[in-house]
């Protein structure tokens, strides 16, 4: 007998084109894993309001954008679900039940809250920028996944999730698991840090690499990276452990790595030859990534009709989750 697979849950806020920090932290990892899990991908336009809520046209554009990306690195529409966020009713559903348990203080409280509170200079949340992971434990949950990769700044929503549903069951199980309990996939390359130096590479810094960059702009990208400010002369000897190219090349030139660390501290690689290097691993990286783009954005019908098919299966297992939830909850007639 054929045994099912595990689900897997996982997605992107739709607020522009995905970057290689996505590549690194959580797309080649979807591409691996395709194969031995039920792969559901979340295109979360719903959560991308609790920061872009003053842009909805942004969002809706991105849509496409970071569903083509997805496609384009590798993930095959026969084998992975796409999945329009707003368009599951049931995850709406049971945001609004998980509410209900979930203390204010306990939210007010997870680091990543803050930190992105910080980030985007917001004083006083919102509801919805609060109740986020609330919101996506009823992402997580509305397939019942049994699986979640993220980033290690994700790590304190996966936590309550995993308590939400422990408190779901509770409550309402008597004695059965309602709702899986989600497992954390933590990536292994969960961060890239930016060209320019800066932790964390993103939208809003304009620091960020995009899947969908051409060779000249990946160049010229690649050109004004920072290095070591301490090498002036092609002479002079580098040190590659706070030059942000060299932090480049071990991830997307391994195999020359350690020899072009070597060739830098010995004088004998200068930072431009070793930027244009690092240009080349790049684009050899991305240019089927880009070809494969390429197709779905001549074909946007296609890109549509996965979104619809995927959101429409989506929406069979929601309905049915939700229908057991309501039935444990005795608020169903």
């Amino acid at each position: 007998m054929k045994l099912e697979k595990k689900r897997i849950l996982t997605g992107d806020r739709p607020t522009g084109k995905l970057h290689l920090g996505h590549f690194v932290g959580s797309l080649q990892n979807r591409v691996l894993l395709q194969d031995e899990y039920e792969t559901f991908i979340l295109i979360a336009d719903i959560q991308a309001l609790t920061t872009h809520f003053q842009n909805p046209k942004l969002i809706n554009d991105s849509i496409y954008q970071v569903t083509m990306d997805n496609l384009a690195v590798g993930l095959d529409p026969d084998k992975v679900t796409f999945v329009q966020q707003s368009q599951i009713p049931s995850i709406a559903e049971l945001t609004i039940f998980y509410s209900m348990f979930v203390s204010v203080n306990s939210l007010r409280h997870n680091p990543t809250i803050k930190t992105e509170a910080k980030q985007y200079g917001y004083d006083d949340l919102t509801y919805g920028f609060l109740g986020y992971p609330v919101s996506q434990t009823a992402d997580i949950t509305f397939c019942n996944a049994d699986l979640v990769p993220v980033g290690d700044d994700q790590l304190p929503h996966m936590e309550q999730a995993r308590k939400i549903t422990r408190r779901f069951n509770e409550l309402y199980g008597n004695g059965e698991t309602i709702i899986k309990v989600p497992e954390t996939l933590l990536s292994k390359n969960s961060r890239l840090a930016g060209l320019d130096g800066n932790s964390k590479m993103g939208k809003s810094l304009g620091n960020a690499i995009y899947l969908s960059d051409d060779s000249k702009t990946i160049d010229k990208k690649v050109k004004a990276a920072l290095t070591d400010k301490n090498r002036i002369a092609l002479t002079d000897k580098g040190n590659p452990n706070i030059c942000m190219v060299s932090q480049y090349h071990k991830v997307f030139n391994e195999e020359e790595y350690e020899n072009t660390c070597e060739m830098c501290r010995s004088a004998n690689i200068g930072c431009v030859a070793c930027k244009k290097l690092l240009a080349k691993k790049l684009n050899n990286t991305l240019e089927p990534i880009r070809e494969r783009r390429n197709y779905y954005e001549n074909n946007l019908n296609l890109v549509k009709e996965i979104i619809i098919e995927g959101t429409k299966k989506a929406n069979l297992i929601g309905n049915k989750q939700v229908e057991a939830i309501k039935e444990a909850m005795k608020i169903i007639l």
